[in-house]
């Protein structure tokens, strides 16, 4: 979720789910040790429970993130060895490090001697021609004796060259039963199901087989599936918030963090699917995308694009 799940992104989620845990997009070791840290790292105490994702491959400069990430007051510190794109690739990290499994084990020991915090893996099931079963078996071991114990696995493997990050999540087919076959061979594991999980439905039938599912770009397109997630998965009977509350709150945020010099289509970008399939959830997109980033544009263009929703339906509707 390189680019999309930043910290507006992450406030606009949690408020559909408490109990969701949240992941950073990938951030870089060396945008972390040499870059803007406050602008990387910072977050609302709100996202909690969150993880830091950090793309890197060299021991110490992982380790020396991970500890700036608890200072930071993050919950978990992740690994990311599933990005296949070509710009990730040229660091040395992400889906490459598959082929490279003592050097993410030294990362992890690394890391783990470093923080407190659980350090996790998220990885392919395969990359480019090796993706027999055999070759995610000897990665997983490899990285779990380095101490690592939850692996989040996305259900298809990587091509390294000739297909664009984008198809990589959609040609690769997907092998649920590569993670599930995972699971029991390493039941002392966490093994968390990532790729193509769309619906609420889909995860409880997941959850028999393995310990969690991610949910990515469906979330990111169509986010109000998130206000199901506590009452079915998590047993809290707190009541649902509906979308208006949910924006609401957003056009409270967004008053907030305009007056830190925040730019306001930074955080509108993220709502765009809120009112995704509902009477007038067109109207609302427009008004968003089309005058965020106009001079003078505040927090009220949220409630300007609800009541636009109404202006798009028939009168006996509004009424």
């Amino acid at each position: 979720m390189l680019d999309w799940t930043d910290r507006h992104c992450r406030y606009f989620l949690r408020q559909m789910s408490r109990h969701a845990r949240l992941y950073t997009e990938m951030v870089t070791t060396g945008a972390i040790l040499h870059g803007d840290r406050a602008r990387f790292l910072r977050f609302d105490a709100a996202e909690h429970p969150l993880a830091l994702q950090l793309g890197g491959s060299d021991a110490e400069a992982l380790a020396h993130c991970a500890a700036i990430g608890e200072q930071f007051g993050y919950d978990e510190i992740n690994l990311n060895c599933g990005c296949p794109s070509d710009r990730v690739q040229g660091g040395g990290f992400g889906a490459c490090l598959m082929n490279e499994p003592a050097q993410v084990a030294a990362g992890v020991r690394a890391m783990r001697a470093a923080t407190r915090l659980p350090v996790t893996v998220k990885h392919r099931i395969g990359v480019d021609d090796s993706d027999e079963y055999a070759f995610m078996r000897r990665f997983v071991d490899t990285v779990a004796n380095a101490g690592c114990e939850v692996f989040i696995v996305h259900a298809r493997k990587a091509w390294l060259k000739g297909l664009s990050p984008k198809e990589n999540r959609e040609i690769p087919p997907l092998r649920y039963e590569s993670v599930y076959r995972l699971k029991e061979e390493f039941p002392q594991l966490t093994i968390v199901l990532n790729g193509g999980v769309r619906e609420i439905d889909a995860c409880e039938d997941h959850l028999a087989k393995v310990d969690g599912v991610m949910l990515g770009r469906e979330v990111y397109e169509n986010p109000y599936v998130l206000a199901g997630i506590d009452a079915r998965l998590f047993g809290d009977a707190h009541a649902v918030p509906t979308r208006d509350d949910i924006l609401a709150h957003m056009q409270d945020y967004a008053a907030r963090e305009l007056a830190q010099g925040a730019a306001l289509h930074h955080i509108t970008r993220h709502i765009l699917g809120l009112y995704r399939n509902q009477p007038g959830g067109r109207a609302f997109r427009r008004v968003l995308s089309e005058r965020a980033t106009r001079p003078g544009s505040d927090a009220a263009l949220l409630a300007a694009a609800r009541a636009a929703m109404n202006d798009t339906l028939p009168s006996a509707a509004v009424a």
